[in-house]
């Protein structure tokens, strides 16, 4: 089966009813997980973006919480499965000023870890590639915004 492009699929979908645009939708839910966080963003946290921060920072806060520390093994493991699942809900926003929230607070997460990330050469990369990252996007942001954010960058 070839996947049709997505000008082909909005211009079949401009022609469904609203009926028939509820079904599909609610039929795409039933196959992934993430097609089903995706729509409960859309629908509940989209017009709420500091409660839905809110909500992932928690998210973030009960994983942490949850990590083996018995060996750097699975503080990698567990780091970059938390890495995922922030990058997977950053990407249901398309906010930058999101993404660079919930980065920073990833960043100040890890680093405030015990024991500490300085003794994994590996964890030390993943927290610079992130900082890295942060700095890009603050480029990207309005000057106010920069100021706000590269302050809290010069904190980590």
């Amino acid at each position: 089966m070839k996947t049709a492009s997505i000008v082909e699929i909005k211009k079949e979908l401009s022609h469904k009813s609203y009926e028939e645009l509820a079904e599909l939708c609610l039929h795409l839910s039933r196959f992934k997980k993430e097609n089903k966080e995706l729509l409960t963003y859309l629908l509940f946290e989209s017009h709420n973006e500091d409660g839905y921060i809110e909500s992932v920072k928690g998210y973030i806060d009960e994983q942490f919480e949850l990590v083996n520390t018995s060996s750097y093994f699975y503080i990698r493991k567990s780091a970059r499965k938390i890495l995922t699942h922030t990058k997977k809900y950053i990407r249901y926003s398309k906010t930058k000023e999101t993404e660079v929230e919930l980065l920073l607070y990833f960043c100040q997460k890890l680093k405030g870890f015990s024991p500490s990330i300085k003794y994994s050469t590996q964890l030390q990369n993943m927290y610079n590639r992130q900082i890295i990252l942060i700095k890009k996007l603050v480029g990207t942001l309005h000057e106010d915004l920069q100021y706000d954010y590269k302050l809290l960058l010069e904190d980590l």
